[in-house]
This record gives structure tokens, C-alpha cells and sequence, in this order.
């Protein structure tokens, strides 16, 4: 992977150029070693993510939140992401940096993420060392804590889009869908290794009272994950700049003698394919030419055109989209409140009762429960994400993705009717099948439309077949921002729901969304052979 694909001459590409009859061909196999080191940015931001779990409420119930701004700090982010993941991925797509497209991105993400734990787990100790006066202080810690809160959740709901393209850019077909596996199985283990290590009483060690309390020892542990992770991640695979193959084409090169002009080339696919001496067929094999291709890459997209791009997507990437909303939204319903339904539907504690009640107490070791459940849901998940290889030679994707909702439903309704401590937490497994299958099918699908769009324009090399303007990095940030509206839609309505009927209902309505899901799946998703 080294020095030649440093470099792209003028050579190279009049040899592509004077070739009529070029194939274009698949990415390179990539060793196992290289799409492990590219997972370890999920491993890096699911430990940050179960750090958060186990440790927002308690930081904003310290700082003194107010309730009435609780819906403002869980809505801002989701909300944020929703409107701004499209442009971002349509903006990726177009990136010429010197790193790639992807990867500065995914860099610019990591460092918001680090930002935004720094702020939410030290921001208070930082302002009591400041200020002095007991209301300003108050003050900035909330306002300190709730931007780092969103800025987190914004940067690691943000960067799954680019780390996916990013490994479609660089990847043949057989490699994404291990790549995809490897994703799954080290999300699993980071959320689960995250679980763990907020579950120690930190406070009561010595490495607590050096670091002054358990927030200092769970940003430090995970801003060194983090950060291990990313470079790790950045350094997995070459990604070569759009720029590189552009600045190298004359630009009134005749449109029928270079086979990679074309008016959407800026679209789709890697450029390092072209710098290691092949070609993306998604950029080789568009239709409609162009006289000045050098200039139509830096083309980006307008709001207004992005919005017609969205509105006029296929009909199986929308089914494709509403069926990640659908198990999404079941997902997160029971996953925010599954805590609050051990302690008081399980347990039958109060979290309402004074602090020091018996009540209390026993909603307190609900909850401590609550977590070990949702460490075995990140354990289970990795687990099923290493079989679902040899899985799907045998049930296929559609099987796959039907299996994961339809055990998801099954067990969150076993568990809302029949509430008991240990068949709840055994099947805690259910969560983690959903989990995986909803980090792995969905992309998998999303890869075979791509592989199936190149080879219809391959058969139709010369026709004008439009690609739609939409390129893989927009696609997975359509697929993501499925993630954050059900988000949205959890955040601003379930809550309502609980306050009213009280935990239980969750669970029953995540079963009952997993099971439309099922349904759905069945029947509107396009599966490819």
C-alpha cells in the first residue's frame, strides 16, 4: 500500500484514456488486519457512547440541571444530525483534500467527540476551580455541560456515515460485507468493555483520588480509547485525494476519448482505486460526458438540489430507509428506559421516595441491574455479528434482517408481560441480535444496490443512465439520519408516554414496532441476489 499509491502521472491516465475497451475491475482484496484496524473506530465510539450512558444522568443531576431543559439537551443533537447529516455526506462525496474524502471528516468528528466528553465530564470541576460565586457557577456548569452533551452526541450519531463510506470507498464487494461484520463485533465489545469499566466503583480506588473523581478516571480511560482507536482507524486504509486524478486531465479533453469524464464523476466510489491502477466502476461507466471535467468536481451540491436528490430517492433505498426508522425507533424505546423499567417495574422500587427509603434503595439496584442487562445485550451482540457470516449463506440477508426483528420483538414482549429478574436479563441476548443486525443488514443492502447500479452501467456503457446525483457517502447519511429521527421521535414522545403509563408501556410499544417491522422487511424491502 505504499509507495505507489503516493502517486498518479499523466501517463496513467491517457493509458486509461486511450484504452476504448478498458474493464473496470474491483477494489483489491483487503487483508483481515486492515479491516480490523478500520473497525477500531466503532470499538472507539461505542466505549464512549456506554460511558455516556452510565454516566450523563448522573453528571446533569450534580450540576443541578433543571427538568424543564432536559428535553432541550436530548432533542438538540438528534435534531442537529437530522438536518445536517445529508449535506454532510452529499459534502464528502465532493471532498478534495489531501487525506481522502472520508477521512477528514471522521478526523474533524473524533476531535468534537473528545471535545465534547471533556466539556460534559470535567466541565464542573473546571468551573468550581473558576468561579467562585455559587450562582454563576451553577450557571456555567449547566451551560458547559449541556454543550458538551451535544456536541458528544451530535459528533458520534454524525461520523458512523463517513466511517461506513469510507469503507465502501476502499473495498470490493466480499470485503465490505466483512468489514461490516468487524464493525458489528467491535461495537459489541467496546459498549460491553464501556459497561464494564462505569460499572467500577472508581471513586474508592487510588487512581480515583489521584485524578480527584470517578468523571476525571472515565474521561481519561476514554479519551485514551478514543483516541488509540481513531488513529488506528485513519491509518487502516489509503485513501487517495479526489484531487490527485482531476489535476492531471486537460480540461477540453474530448469527452469520447477519456473514458473517466463525465458529469457525475465526482460522485460515488474511490479515487484510490484509479491511483492504485484500477478504476471504480462507478466513476469509469457514467453516461453523460462532460467537456470540462476538472471543474464539475468541484461541484457541490445546493440545499435546493440536495433536497430533489432525497425526494426523488429509488423506491427501495425509501423502503430500505423506513424499515432502519422503524427498528431504530423500536430499539431506542427500550434501550433509553430499560434501566427505569428494572427499577420499578422488576424491582418495584421508587425513584420518587426519599433517598434514603427502602423504596428508593431497591429502585437504585434496579437500575445497577438494568446496566449489567445492557452489558450483556453489547457482549451478545458482538458474539452473533461473528456468526452471522455463515448465517446468511443459508438464510440470506432477508432472513437475517427478519430473524433480528422478529427476536427483538418477541423478547421485549416476553419481558414487558412477564417482568421477572432473570428471564429479563437472559433475554437481554434479544437486544444485542437487533443491535447487530441493525449495524450490519441495512449497509450490506445499501453495498449490493451500489454493486448492482455499476453493473447496469456497465451493460449500458454509453447510454445515458443517470445515477441520480447521489453518491455512497450520501446514502449512508440518509441511512443514519434514520438513526436520529427516531431520536427525535423516542425523545419527544415516549417520554409523555412514561410519565403517564409509566415504563412498561415502552417496553410493549418497542415490541409492537418490531413487529410491524418484521412485516415490513418481509414484504416492501428489496433484497439482491
Amino acid at each position: 500500500m505504499g509507495g505507489n499509491t503516493g502517486q498518479l502521472g499523466i501517463h496513467t491516465c491517457k493509458s486509461l484514456a486511450e484504452d476504448d475497451h478498458f474493464d473496470p475491475v474491483e477494489p483489491p482484496k483487503r487483508p483481515t488486519s486492515n479491516l480490523i484496524m478500520h473497525s477500531m473506530a466503532m470499538l472507539g465510539r461505542e466505549f464512549c457512547y456506554a460511558v455516556e450512558a452510565a454516566y450523563v444522568t448522573p453528571v446533569l443531576l450534580s450540576v443541578g440541571l433543571p427538568k424543564s431543559l432536559y428535553s432541550t439537551v436530548w432533542l438538540l443533537s438528534p435534531i442537529l444530525g437530522f438536518l445536517l447529516q445529508p449535506v454532510g455526506g452529499s459534502a464528502s462525496d465532493n471532498c478534495q483534500a489531501r487525506w481522502g474524502r472520508r477521512r477528514p471528516y471522521i478526523l474533524t468528528l473524533g476531535i468534537m467527540m473528545l471535545l465534547g466528553m471533556a466539556l460534559y465530564l470535567n466541565g464542573d470541576a473546571v468551573v468550581s476551580a473558576l468561579i467562585a460565586d455559587p450562582r454563576r457557577k451553577r450557571i456555567w456548569a449547566i451551560t458547559i455541560t449541556m454543550i458538551g452533551v451535544v456536541f458528544f452526541d451530535f459528533a458520534a450519531d454524525f461520523i458512523d456515515g463517513p466511517i461506513k463510506a469510507y469503507l465502501f470507498d476502499v473495498c470490493s464487494y466480499e470485503d465490505k460485507e466483512r468489514g461490516l461484520h468487524y464493525h458489528a463485533f467491535f461495537t459489541g465489545f467496546g459498549g460491553a468493555l464501556g459497561y464494564l469499566l462505569g460499572a467500577i466503583d472508581w471513586a474508592h480506588l487510588e487512581i480515583g483520588r489521584v485524578l480527584g473523581s470517578e468523571f476525571q478516571v472515565m474521561f481519561f480511560f476514554s479519551a485514551l480509547v478514543l483516541t488509540l482507536c481513531f488513529i488506528i482507524h485513519l491509518c487502516s486504509i489509503p485513501e487517495a485525494p479526489l484531487r490527485d486524478v482531476t489535476k492531471d486531465i486537460p480540461p477540453q479533453q474530448a469527452p469520447q476519448d477519456f473514458l473517466l469524464s463525465s458529469d457525475k464523476m465526482y460522485q460515488y466510489g474511490s479515487i484510490e482505486k484509479a491511483k492504485n491502477g484500477y478504476v471504480n466502476p462507478e466513476l469509469a461507466l457514467q453516461g453523460e460526458k462532460t467537456p470540462n471535467p476538472s471543474k464539475q468536481i468541484s461541484k457541490t451540491m445546493t440545499m435546493t438540489s440536495l433536497l430533489r436528490v432525497l425526494m426523488n430517492m429509488p423506491s427501495h433505498y425509501l423502503c430500505l430507509c423506513i424499515s432502519h426508522f422503524i427498528g431504530w425507533t423500536a430499539f431506542l424505546s427500550n434501550m433509553l428506559f430499560f434501566t427505569d423499567f428494572m427499577g420499578q417495574i422488576v424491582y418495584h422500587g421508587d425513584p420518587y421516595s426519599a433517598h434514603n427509603s427502602t423504596e428508593f434503595l431497591i429502585y437504585e439496584r434496579g437500575v445497577e441491574v438494568g446496566c449489567w442487562g445492557l452489558c450483556i445485550n453489547s457482549v451478545f451482540s458482538s458474539l452473533y455479528s461473528y456468526f452471522q457470516k455463515p448465517l446468511v449463506s443459508y438464510i440470506g440477508l432477508k432472513g437475517l434482517y427478519f430473524t433480528g426483528y422478529l427476536l427483538f420483538g418477541l423478547g421485549t414482549g416476553f419481558i414487558g408481560l412477564f417482568p421477572n429478574v432473570y428471564s429479563t436479563l437472559a433475554l437481554c441476548t434479544m437486544f444485542g441480535v437487533m443491535s447487530s443486525t441493525l449495524y450490519t443488514v441495512p449497509f450490506n443492502l445499501i453495498a449490493k444496490y451500489h454493486r448492482e447500479e455499476q453493473e447496469k452501467r456497465q451493460q449500458a456503457r454509453g447510454g445515458s443512465l443517470d445515477s441520480g446525483e447521489r453518491g455512497q457517502g450520501l446514502d449512508c447519511a440518509v441511512l443514519t439520519c434514520m438513526v436520529q429521527l427516531a431520536q427525535i421521535l423516542v425523545g419527544g414522545g415516549l417520554g409523555f408516554l412514561v410519565n403517564k403509563a409509566g415504563s412498561v408501556i415502552v417496553v410493549i410499544t418497542a415490541s409492537a414496532l418490531a413487529l410491524i417491522g418484521c412485516c415490513f422487511v418481509a414484504l416492501f424491502v428489496r433484497y439482491v441476489d
